[in-house]
């Protein structure tokens, strides 16, 4: 047998290898193998088995040996990782390295605990022989005695406090015996203690119709894409929850993916209360987790102990066997799409994953992106709606705070405004829960010097660098680089320097020292995310009542529900809308009647207070209603006259490099190039400054192509640039289906 093989060291080819006698009857396509490679000894991928005759014959080296009997990958994924590969015009060896967790690719080896249980039948007066002048191992042997289950090494020493001596004194004599199990490292396993999930739902009457739609779809038992639109506090999730179990009752698997890694506690919490009655396994997979985590749940699923996955962007690579169900919960969030290679978009992979397996794909949101919106337009997708809150809960009453009125009143720029603050004071009196939103980290935004107008800037990055008051330092939320806030200006010497704007650490200042000393005010954003569970336990506690009022970023935006909460804050909240982007008033759209969603989910009224200086503004005014479907045609109407995605789709094409002049001049000559042989079907916007025009010391311009079919400008693009003559110090790179316009 020869066998065909990807490299996972910078060998974007696959190359044949013979296989030994005594492998060929274990070896299958998608183990991971070790290959001589040069010199090297390195891992690799089988991608397809040959016989003698298909390859023809040669000097042939052979796999040195197969690191694991179970295939890696299953047929699936493989089948997934070319198309991405070729989609997104990334190397196949990077859409590997994102598929396999690093545990599997590094041999890590499942944990054993060693048990220790008092044997049985023994002849009591042996015991007592034994025991006679040892006290330690006769108190262990007593220990032992009270439980029918072995118990945990760990836990005689650690909790019960024997010494290692004396349990292995008590083995050799022969009076307990020491055994080995695999521990399974389960992912919020102490997540069990959300209050709602336990009680019996009666579905409304929208929800019945959803849920009958979709039985409908599955039962066909084939490839369908099915949007979900519902209002904020809907019962989306109930729908979820009953296509499932028509997707667990047909022997298939189920794939949950959630935007943020936030999300994913609540979810969990949710999914292992509603299927415990079925022992159903649900298994974490996003990036947060820690080796021996992923591993466990790699473990679990490619063995069909568990069919059930909930997870970020990354879990849409889990594998999962015979895949019967896809769930994309906030499908229009930027967070599915990575920016880093492969430059994959979560969203379209679970599609195109659902379609390799025949299975439903459920798109579910209450602002639907303006792609899945066009799809559904052109009869690709089917659509089912829920228009109304749960319980007939009504949407949060949304007020607009003009700022504008606020800075002249007090004769400066305030952050909250006074009607916010009485709304917050009032809340707090009711014992009722509130949310602050400002999509901004840290306390200042910038350092000003008055004098000469120089503004501190990260060395290696073309942005401010962003006060943070809890140590002191100015940091870049782009490469990391921080310094201690100087006292002075770097420029011109003078001590009038200034912080200016404001981030969370500020907005949380603020209203600690605005509110009674009673309230308590937590922050929540990434940078106080450090510990692996903190951000779960804050929202646990305030779950639990424990906080009053939480401020953060884009965290707390979306998808999670706090029946106590009645007023939601959104500060500056036309700051989307300063993006350079063409998608900005989709997004700010979008953002607001996400975080006016987390009002008024419990049996009390929500009210949302908005500030802005563009109280006008379509987004702000649509989203005030809210009025999904005449935001979405008034922005289809723009994009369809611009012929902007959803109409065309759009490639950003990136030119990096340590020399602004040498990166400068390689991206216009390659616009040279496609001005002189124009690739067919493709519009050429640039080159450019990218708005950010330098991330971690690397200077970047961008151009942008327009076309209705991505292979065919691919294709056209790729010939070209295998023949451009670039430069070894300039990088470039291809981002098809763009969302990132700095």
């Amino acid at each position: 047998m020869k066998i065909e093989v990807q490299p996972l060291a910078g060998f974007d080819q696959l190359l044949t290898y013979g296989v030994s006698d005594k492998l060929i009857p274990i070896i299958k396509v998608g183990c991971l193998v070790q290959i001589p490679l040069g010199r090297r000894r390195v891992l690799g991928v089988v991608f397809s088995l040959r016989s003698e005759e298909e390859i023809a014959s040669g000097k042939l080296r052979y796999i040195s040996h197969l690191v694991q009997v179970e295939p890696v990958l299953n047929h699936d994924l493989i089948q997934l990782s070319k198309w991405i590969s070729c989609y997104y015009s990334c190397s196949m060896e990077s859409v590997l390295g994102a598929m396999i967790p690093a545990a599997v690719r590094d041999g890590m080896k499942a944990k054993n605990e060693k048990l220790i249980q008092v044997l049985p039948d023994l002849d009591q007066d042996t015991v007592k022989d034994a025991l006679n002048r040892s006290p330690m191992q006769k108190k262990l042997f007593r220990e032992l005695g009270k439980h029918q289950k072995p118990i945990r090494k760990t836990d005689l020493i650690n909790k019960l406090g024997f010494s290692e001596s004396t349990i292995k004194g008590l083995l050799s004599k022969g009076l307990a015996a020491e055994s080995v199990e695999v521990v399974n490292r389960e992912a919020y396993d102490d997540d069990l203690d959300f209050d709602r999930v336990d009680a019996e739902w009666e579905l409304t009457n929208e929800q019945k119709v959803a849920s009958a739609e979709l039985t409908e779809v599955l039962e066909q038992k084939k490839f369908a894409v099915q949007a979900l639109h519902g209002v904020t506090g809907s019962g989306k999730t109930e729908v979820y929850f009953e296509a499932m179990e028509v997707a667990l009752n047909q022997g298939g698997g189920v794939l949950f993916l959630v935007p943020e890694v936030s999300l994913a506690p609540q979810t969990v919490a949710r999914l292992r209360a509603r299927f415990s009655k079925r022992n159903e396994q649900v298994v974490v997979w996003h990036s947060h987790l820690s080796g021996g985590e992923r591993l466990d749940a790699w473990r679990n699923l490619t063995t069909g102990k568990a069919r059930i996955v909930v997870g970020a962007r990354s879990a849409v690579f889990a594998p999962i066997n015979s895949l019967r169900l896809v769930i994309v919960d906030e499908e229009h969030e930027l967070a599915y799409k990575q920016e880093d290679t492969p430059r994959y978009h979560g969203r379209d992979v679970a599609v195109y994953r659902s379609m390799l397996n025949k299975a439903v794909c459920i798109l579910g949101s209450a602002t639907p992106s303006l792609e899945t919106f066009r799809n559904i337009e052109r009869g690709k997708y089917n659509v089912s709606r829920l228009l109304k809150r749960i319980d007939g809960r009504k949407l949060p009453l949304m007020h607009i705070v003009d700022m504008r009125l606020d800075a002249r009143r007090e004769r400066g720029t305030p952050i909250l405004s006074q009607s916010l603050i009485e709304a917050l004071r009032q809340r707090h009196e009711n014992k009722e829960q509130s949310i602050l939103f400002l999509n901004r980290r840290g306390f200042n935004t910038t350092m000003l010097c008055t004098e000469c107008g120089t503004v501190e800037e990260c060395k290696d990055c073309s942005i401010a660098l962003t006060f943070h008051r809890t140590d002191g330092y100015l940091r870049c939320h782009l490469c990391g680089f921080r310094k201690i806030a100087p006292a002075f200006c770097t420029t011109c010497k003078s001590v009038e320097v200034h912080r200016k704007g404001h981030g969370t650490q500020r907005i949380e200042d603020v209203v600690s020292k605005l509110m009674p000393r009673s309230a308590k005010v937590v922050r929540v954003d990434a940078d106080m995310m450090t510990k692996k569970n903190l951000f779960r336990e804050t929202l646990r506690d305030f779950r639990k009542g424990k906080i009053d009022i939480l401020v953060g970023t884009q965290m707390i935006a979306k998808g999670l529900d706090f029946p106590n909460v009645t007023l939601v804050g959104v500060i500056d909240a036309d700051l989307p809308l300063r993006m350079e982007d063409f998608r900005a008033s989709e997004r700010a759209f979008q953002l607001l009647v996400q975080v006016a969603g987390r009002a008024g989910r419990g049996d009390r009224a929500g009210e949302v207070y908005v500030q802005t200086y563009a109280p006008h503004s379509p987004s702000i005014q649509f989203s005030r209603k809210p009025d999904i479907e005449g935001f979405l045609e008034e922005e289809m109407e723009m994009r369809k006259e611009l012929a902007y995605p959803p109409y065309r789709h759009l490639i950003r094409h990136i030119f990096r490099g340590r020399s602004l002049e040498k990166t400068e001049f390689y991206a216009t000559e390659w616009r040279k190039i496609l001005d002189a042989e124009p690739v067919p079907g493709l519009e050429v916007k640039g080159p450019a400054l990218a708005p950010i025009e330098k991330i971690k010391g690397y200077y970047r311009f961008h151009l942008f192509y327009l076309t209705a079919t991505v292979q065919e400008a691919l294709k056209g693009l790729a010939k070209k640039r295998a023949i451009f003559p670039l430069d070894t110090e300039i990088h470039d790179i291809l981002d098809v289906d763009a969302h990132q316009m700095s």
